[in-house]
């Protein structure tokens, strides 16, 4: 018996989704705006989990370009079907509600390649895919209610799918609207057969600290199905702001190789009052079946930050939980913004070259940006460069929310030809500079800028050469969660470079990045 740190994929992985192949795991999760999109990780114990690759790895396979930070990729579903990897997922742009939908792709390695979009005929978001044992296909998702009763009230819709037409046919079934009356979103369908018996797990109540499990069973796959008098079959809603999880919800089961039942879903770590800037984690808790239904967390009654798995080998580390690290150009964690970043990042040993981008951190577009997603409360984060701009570029570090919401610390050239490293918190689409520093810097001389992370305190320091560390300012990760900021990402650290709508021929040489657990 081993004990399994929970989270098993911290910092911002929601919505996750999960099958099994044999003695294999596969889970994915939301990536909304950032490239690559959809990841797709592999376990062999429920407890390690490595990145295997992502759905969306290439250009032309979707455009999101232009639409805003929270929109985009939401809510993957991963199933295999007769030697296929199936994933539907939705593409959403929140300004326009008539880009995007709902679309499956497949792959016969869930490491890639996979396929183009196919774009299914019906709105609303979080679809998934069912397949029967009587070799029937169905797809099913969450949108608003026809007739709603009340504010954001949703329904969950069942149609067949022709895998050979790949279109949806027949007639459409309306399944059930959730647990209780008055709930809200509905969301995040998963259908399932066990022991002769269709089961219908959501998620309701809004992703966040309102959210939930809950579960309805039926004896035909368009219904009618029944909700579970237990509803919800999970929620940690009523352990108050001050717990340490929160948002528990949108949960996917499993049944392992050995016959138990486990289950995937999102929650939220908060500290500093309530704020969670590492964002919505993929949890792991096991599940048993009593008189017919799921139980979530058998006698304790929610997310702990162990659990114990039989399957488990060996310690169970979480992902990314080492010492001190670099992290190499050809490491599958980078992400970039709504597309790919070969025009501005090439490699050069372990570090890059980095081209400036007429695009910036505040544009809905694709600038010369590399970040990571920040997994821990405590670490440091180092970007090792050599610049030389000229007056109106910038380049540095980055903490990044949104396009509106991020901080940046940046190395510039004033019109006097001083070099300034200015720290600046853009909140709500609005420039604050919270300090600047005027450091002796030789022309050519290596800067090491870096963010000190403890809890919600994000300290900015500079230092040139091998000489000591300058702060230049704190910034406040309370002030750059999702709580603060709204949306649904996780902080991202990262590296970027901007002439800010100029012509530009400056390439920034970054030698090294390290992101070092505190």
């Amino acid at each position: 018996m081993t004990w399994v740190q929970n989270p098993i994929l911290p910092g911002c992985h929601p919505d996750p989704s999960i099958c099994r192949v044999g003695q294999d795991y596969y889970l994915v999760t939301s990536t909304f705006e950032y490239f690559p999109g959809l990841p797709v990780f592999h376990s062999t114990d429920l407890a390690h989990w490595d990145l295997l690759g992502h759905v969306i790895d290439r250009a032309g396979q979707l455009d999101y370009d232009g639409i805003a930070s929270s929109g985009g990729l939401f809510a993957p579903t991963l199933r295999h079907h007769e030697g296929l990897f199936w994933v539907v997922c939705t593409l959403v742009d929140p300004s326009d509600p008539h880009r995007g939908g709902n679309f499956l792709m497949t792959a016969a390695d869930p490491a890639g390649p996979w396929s183009d979009p196919v774009w299914l005929a019906v709105d609303g978001i979080d679809p998934s895919v069912f397949f029967d044992d009587d070799g029937r296909v169905w797809i099913h998702g969450t949108r608003l209610a026809r007739e709603p009763q009340w504010h954001d009230q949703t329904e969950v819709w069942l149609r067949e799918f022709d895998p050979t037409e790949k279109a949806l046919v027949g007639t459409e079934y309306v399944l059930w609207n959730g647990a209780l009356l008055g709930a809200v979103w509905a969301e995040g369908p998963h259908l399932y057969k066990v022991d002769g018996t269709y089961y219908l797990l959501a998620a309701e109540g809004g992703t966040d600290f309102e959210h939930a499990v809950v579960v309805a069973r039926s004896g035909a796959v368009n219904g009618p199905y029944v909700g579970c008098r237990t509803n919800p079959i999970l929620t940690h809603r009523h352990l108050g702001r001050n717990a340490d999880i929160v948002g528990t919800g949108h949960a996917d089961l499993v049944e392992a190789a050995d016959g138990s039942w486990w289950a995937v879903l999102l929650g939220m770590r908060p500290y500093g009052g309530y704020h969670y800037p590492l964002g919505r984690e993929t949890f792991l808790v096991p599940v048993v079946w009593e008189e017919g239904w799921p139980v979530f967390a058998p006698g304790i009654g929610r997310l702990t930050h162990q659990v114990e798995v039989p399957s488990a080998t060996g310690s169970a580390v979480r992902r990314g939980e080492v010492a001190a690290r670099l992290i190499q150009p050809a490491d599958s964690r980078w992400t970039s913004l709504r597309g790919p970043v070969d025009d501005f990042l090439t490699p050069r040993g372990r570090g890059w070259n980095l081209r400036l981008s007429a695009a910036s951190l505040k544009d809905t577009s694709t600038p010369a940006f590399l970040g990571v997603r920040q997994e821990h409360r405590s670490l440091d984060f180092v970007v090792t460069l050599r610049a030389q701009l000229v007056p109106g570029e910038e380049a540095g570090l980055a903490i990044r929310q949104s396009e509106n919401d991020h901080v940046r610390l940046a190395v510039l050239t004033a019109p006097t030809g001083t070099v300034l490293i200015r720290a600046v918190h853009r909140r709500g689409g609005v420039e604050h500079i919270l300090a600047e520093a005027t450091p002796e810097i030789p022309v050519g001389a290596t800067l090491r800028l870096s963010v000190e992370v403890r809890d919600t305190d994000y300290t900015l320091a500079i230092a040139v050469g091998s000489g000591p560390a300058l702060t230049v300012a704190v910034a406040d990760g309370r002030q750059l969660d999702s709580v603060a900021a709204g949306g649904f990402i996780g902080l991202l650290l990262g590296m970027y470079g901007t002439s800010n709508g100029a012509e530009s021929t400056t390439v920034v040489e970054i030698d090294s990045v390290e992101y070092r657990p505190y």
